[in-house]
């Protein structure tokens, strides 16, 4: 469908920048949060102090490079306001992803926070076609998940009309669209096709229906994914990306113009490319990890956050910010099912934590028409009755609803049935979904 490109009075002045006047604000903002990090975080100062490097020693971007990496278990380790870098007052929101042993990672926000946050997704919102007035139907959760909240505050930002829907009761998710006619829905791209099957179950064409636009993120999905829905749905579809720790949604998106991967809000979030071995710093275009430093945050800082997300950063084409490319895999074994961050390792402390069940574990991911499905498999001990399987099955099954925040099938072998390869090692998960 033909795409309207944006009036230049649509655009920030910042969206437009020369490089060089974006690499300057780059670093005084860098500096800034350097020094915040430093003098308010307690964790930060003692990484710094570690490493033989100070904010002063920051020069140039490159600099950034000399200063530690912070990853996701540095957050569980100070849970829950350990790496806050104001009073706990002054935060007026908190958000958390799931944690394993009633440990989120918490994440916290200032009002200065809230309002960046909220203009950055508007800009995304903007970026994907969405102008004041449009009415903006938004089915990612709310709750602790950044997602719906974080979709929201953005379209009200823009001067949209929201629907609140979050997820899920899918019928009625049809018949909301249906009446209140919608421009756009902020959605997992997964569920988008179950909102699609839907609308053919009741007899309606989800082509013909009023959506224009669908901002797609909190899951990886591939190109032949968005011409599928785009086919289907009538619409256009753009990829939104974020991540919790280093904001929420609207961390890069996509143009609707250009289609060509999220552009990081570079203003915002400074992107760097590493060898995910060894941690240095790659050359420009090259694949890797990716990894952020936060330039305005103000109550949870982040300084080189690895994100575990294998791709590369691309030149400016729509906006003067670089691009993501489309993200290959992960240096880590996460999954995500449904849009929810699951770690083989969260599964492995469940397991452990009943005293009947052996350590061997397998998890089976599969895809049930649109939707992903997980599977554990895991054994009874040697000499454990065999009764202790049907109990085991469910008391996990609720266990990782409850601590993981995802739904499982749960299957309680005899001893011994996990396979094994290599010197008894376990083939720790088993992803059957369609490539591609």
């Amino acid at each position: 469908m033909p795409v309207k490109q944006p009036a230049p009075g649509d655009l920030e002045p910042i969206e437009t920048a020369s490089r060089d006047e974006l690499q300057a604000l780059q670093l005084q903002r860098l500096k800034q949060t350097l020094a915040h990090a430093y003098a308010n975080v307690a964790h930060y100062r003692e990484a710094f102090d570690a490493k033989g490097v100070h904010p002063d020693d920051l020069k140039t971007l490159a600099d950034l490079a000399k200063f530690p990496f912070t990853g996701k278990a540095t957050l569980r380790d100070h849970y829950p306001f350990g790496l806050f870098a104001v009073p706990r007052e002054q935060v007026v929101r908190v958000h958390a992803s799931s944690g394993t042993t009633g440990k989120p990672t918490v994440v916290g926000y200032t009002r200065q926070d809230i309002d960046h946050w909220a203009d950055l997704v508007a800009r995304s919102i903007r970026a994907a076609g969405g102008r004041a007035g449009d009415i903006v139907h938004v089915a990612y959760g709310y709750g602790l998940f950044t997602g719906g909240l974080g979709a929201h505050y953005g379209a009200e930002r823009l001067g949209c009309t929201v629907i609140p829907m979050s997820g899920g009761q899918t019928e009625k998710q049809v018949q909301l669209i249906t009446d209140f006619k919608p421009d756009i829905i902020m959605v997992t791209p997964s569920y988008m096709q179950v909102i699609v099957e839907e609308m053919r179950r009741q007899g309606l064409d989800p082509a013909a229906s009023s959506l224009k636009v669908g901002i797609f993120g909190a899951e990886p999905w591939t190109e032949a994914m968005r011409r599928e829905i785009e086919a289907s749905a009538g619409l256009d579809a753009v990829d939104i990306y974020g991540l919790s720790e280093v904001m929420g949604p609207g961390v890069a998106s996509e143009c609707i113009e250009s289609k060509d991967g999220p552009v990081i809000w570079e203003d915002h979030f400074y992107p760097e490319i590493i060898d995910p071995e060894t941690g240095e710093v790659l050359p420009e275009g090259s694949e890797g990890e990716l990894v952020f430093t936060t330039l305005t945050k103000q109550a949870l800082p982040v300084i080189r956050y690895r994100t575990r997300d294998l791709t590369r950063l691309l030149p400016p084409t729509s906006r003067s910010m670089r691009r993501i490319g489309k993200i290959v895999g992960r240096s880590d074994d996460m999954l995500i099912i449904r849009g929810v961050n699951v770690f083989p390792t969260q599964i492995e402390e469940i397991v452990l934590q009943h005293g009947q069940l052996a350590g061997q574990y397998q998890l089976v991911v599969s895809r049930d028409g649109h939707l992903d499905e997980l599977e554990v498999r895991c054994e009874r001990l040697a000499g454990a009755p065999a009764i202790v399987s049907q109990e085991a099955a469910s008391w996990l099954q609720q266990r990782i609803k409850t601590l993981v925040g995802v739904t499982a099938r749960v299957v309680v072998g005899e001893p011994d049935s996990i396979e094994r390869t290599l010197v008894g090692k376990a083939r720790r998960v088993v992803d059957k979904r369609p490539r591609g």
